[in-house]
Parts: C-alpha cells; sequence; structure tokens
C-alpha cells in the first residue's frame, strides 16, 4: 500500500510539473524576464552573432553581448545553430560535469532565490535542459524543446 501511495504521488508531481511546463511561454513568461534583466545587454541595438564573434573581445569589454532580443533570436541559442548555448550560458553549475555556473547565470537576477526561480521559468520553458551542443545532442532530445512562443 506505501509503494502504491508513492508511486501515485510521484505521477501526480510529474503530472503538475508537465502542466506547469507547457504553460510557461515567451510572450508570458519568458519576454518579460528577459527584458528585465538583459535586455540592457543583448537588445535590438546589438549585435547580430556573425558581427559579434567577429570582434567577441571588444564587445564583451564593453559589456555588449549579441543580439537576442526576440523569440526569433532566442531560440537559435536553444535549438540550431547554436544548441544549448542559452543553456550553457544561464545554467546554475548543476547540469554541467565542473558544477560551475555559466557566465550570465549572474544576472538572472539581484539575490540567489530571484536567480533561481528565473532559472526555474527557463527550464519549464525550454523543456529539455541540455548543455549538449548540435553535434552531440540525439533526435529524441531535440524534440523534448518545448520553448513555445
Amino acid at each position: 500500500m506505501k509503494k502504491m501511495l508513492m508511486t501515485l504521488a510521484a505521477i501526480t508531481i510529474a503530472c503538475v510539473t508537465h502542466a506547469q511546463a507547457a504553460d510557461v511561454t515567451w510572450q508570458k513568461d519568458i519576454k518579460p524576464l528577459f527584458d528585465s534583466n538583459c535586455l540592457s545587454c543583448h537588445g535590438k541595438e546589438n549585435p547580430e552573432h556573425d558581427e559579434f564573434a567577429k570582434d567577441k573581445k571588444g564587445y564583451t569589454e564593453k559589456n555588449i553581448g549579441m543580439r537576442i532580443d526576440t523569440y526569433s533570436h532566442l531560440i537559435t541559442y536553444v535549438g540550431w545553430p547554436y544548441t544549448g548555448a542559452l543553456i550553457r550560458r544561464l545554467d546554475d553549475g548543476t547540469s554541467r560535469e565542473d558544477k560551475k555556473p555559466g557566465n550570465m547565470y549572474e544576472h538572472l537576477g539581484a539575490t540567489d532565490a530571484e536567480r533561481k526561480a528565473n532559472l526555474a521559468t527557463f527550464k519549464a520553458w525550454v523543456g529539455n535542459w541540455s548543455v549538449k551542443r548540435w553535434k552531440d545532442i540525439t533526435k529524441e532530445e531535440l524534440d523534448a524543446i518545448q520553448a513555445k512562443y
């Protein structure tokens, strides 16, 4: 009986978690979070990826990142062609072998609690939170990416 109750509880938690993840969208959840924490360095005036890559050091020394202020810009760092880049940058270290947070994790909020909450929102939005690059990710892992508009 105890085992059956624990199994039922686990299924319920999984269903609630899935339902919450399904509700996270770019427009409703990610864009406002992005605008308040990321837009100052990744806005529409910022260089596109290839332009940024030409002088990455020069841009980063000036606190200028590449443009990722729209869904279509940001999704390229989740799916393709820069698979997992968003995840590698925002991760708190729990998904990485070296356990070091990504270089943008600190910008997810003013406090540790705010950063954790905002990271959880990004994770729910992406669905399959993987630091893997395009050459390493499987079709099944790609199919698990949600990132709804």
